[in-house]
């Protein structure tokens, strides 16, 4: 769904307009900094390409090919041998079964049995809809990792639930939008499975990372929802009931399994975050097509082709960025920004807050993906180098993209709520202004105080 939008005219053009604005301070700076023309010609290239609206993949891919064959430097051969060699990796293969089970699971109707638990915990509350919303999503981050995912499937019967109990339409679709963010936060996540490769980093590790920030995530939206809830007097939806929690539990418990397995296996070492996808993915079909029986094999083989579809664009773009990667680090860019952030500040505080700026910026405009397989061979280094750990600034990194995905002019989930929810895209901007806030909260203390992403991957791998 996700791809498909972008061929919407309207939004394929403020897309191929407004892509040039991340770009424009590392061309400035990088102009300011390096004498070599070739270097400055890759960025400009890379720019140029996404005003004119090409698909990321041929951006990086395209400048990275001309850059080499202008500068003469290596045989043009190089580019496809270092595309290649950037999918030829183990810790990849967890993207495709990720997403098939995130697939499934939306198809085969487990969402829905998330909900209706969720709801019966947690809807007796004031706003008490809003605080099913984050609930439900929570659950679901532990099973697809995506937050288009979450939006939507989760998404569609979160909005409809909420607009017949009376909630005002822009309300809901805020709150399933930055509800929607906890997805690739907490595992599994497809960001951070990216950023792991690009970095060298452990996926492990920088899964159990993101636990507590993503549950930090979810309290700071509650308070959120609970603050509004009392403002605006929104009623209790329904009344408590132990029978009704044990009977929802009892139809979701197969399902609530499923983060368990997953997390679990991983944290104890039993699966790698690659066996633990495939693990998923068993489970998602055994549920669907044997216990549940609401997995058809039509809609085995429609999820199939879309997971195909989904990961080959996700992998095409890590392929392209791979050889534009190896550009940059041969002509160690992140050393002069090294440089040049030495001159400025001594501060590891001051220079996380500046990289945070940079990466709250670049959310604006540029998918997540994309975004990370650009930035990582520049800012990792620079942040290494005054003392922040890889996994700590993956989780800062993923974090920063994610309130991304609710800002225009390419806020991903606002363009998906908006097609699923029959809101236009303007109130869906509005509704989800608010909760900016306790995302934006959420970051810094996640930045600022590196325990929080931390204590678990040194408890756990260290």
């Amino acid at each position: 769904m996700r791809y498909k939008l972008l061929n919407n005219k309207s939004n394929y053009l403020l897309s191929a307009v407004s892509t040039i604005a991340p770009i424009l301070p590392i061309v400035i700076s990088i102009s300011l900094l390096i004498t070599e023309h070739y270097l400055f010609f890759l960025f400009a290239s890379l720019a140029t390409f996404l005003i004119l609206g090409f698909p990321v993949a041929i951006c990086l891919a395209g400048s990275s090919l001309l850059y080499i064959l202008f500068s003469g430097q290596v045989p043009s051969i190089v580019v496809a041998q270092r595309m290649l060699d950037g999918i030829d990796s183990f810790p990849l293969l967890a993207i495709p079964f990720f997403i098939f089970a995130g697939n499934l699971m939306n198809s085969a109707g487990i969402t829905s049995r998330i909900f209706d638990f969720a709801k019966a915990a947690m809807g007796w509350t004031r706003g008490g809809l809003g605080h099913v919303n984050v609930c439900a999503s929570v659950v679901f981050s532990g099973m697809s990792g995506a937050a288009v995912a979450d939006a939507g499937g989760l998404g569609a019967i979160e909005i409809r639930a909420m607009k017949d109990a009376g909630y005002d339409p822009s309300f809901a679709v805020g709150v399933t939008a930055a509800s929607s963010t906890i997805g690739p936060i907490i595992p599994p996540s497809l960001p951070l499975v990216i950023y792991g490769v690009m970095a060298s980093a452990s996926v492990g590790q920088l899964f159990v990372a993101g636990l507590i920030p993503g549950f930090l995530m979810a309290a700071s939206l509650m308070i959120m929802i609970a603050w509004t809830a009392k403002r605006k007097s929104y009623p209790r939806d329904c009344n408590f009931s132990i029978f009704v929690l044990w009977y929802t539990f009892r139809r979701a418990f197969l399902s609530l399994l499923t983060p368990v397995i997953i997390i679990g296996g991983i944290s104890t070492g039993m699966f790698t975050p690659t066996e633990a996808a495939i693990a998923a993915v068993v489970y998602s079909v055994i549920l669907g097509s044997v216990v549940y029986r609401t997995l058809s094999w039509h809609r085995f083989l429609r999820v199939s082709m879309d997971t195909i579809e989904t990961t080959s664009v996700i992998l095409l773009i890590v392929a392209s960025a791979t050889i534009f990667a190896w550009i940059l680090t041969s002509s160690q860019i992140s050393l002069l920004f090294i440089d040049v952030l030495s001159d400025f500040t001594d501060s590891k505080w001051v220079t996380l807050l500046i990289i945070t700026l940079i990466l709250f910026f670049v959310g604006f405009f540029m998918e997540t993906i994309a975004a990370i397989t650009i930035l990582v061979p520049i800012l990792l280094p620079v942040a290494v180098s005054f003392g922040v750990d890889p996994i700590h600034f993956g989780i800062i990194m993923v974090l920063n993209l994610m309130i991304g995905l609710l800002t225009p002019p390419v806020g991903m989930v606002l363009y998906v709520l908006s097609q699923v929810s029959n809101v236009s895209f303007e109130k869906c901007v509005k509704g989800t202004a608010p909760f900016l806030i306790p995302l934006v909260i959420s970051l810094l203390l996640v930045t600022f105080v590196p325990a929080l992403s931390m204590w678990l991957p040194t408890v756990l791998y260290r």
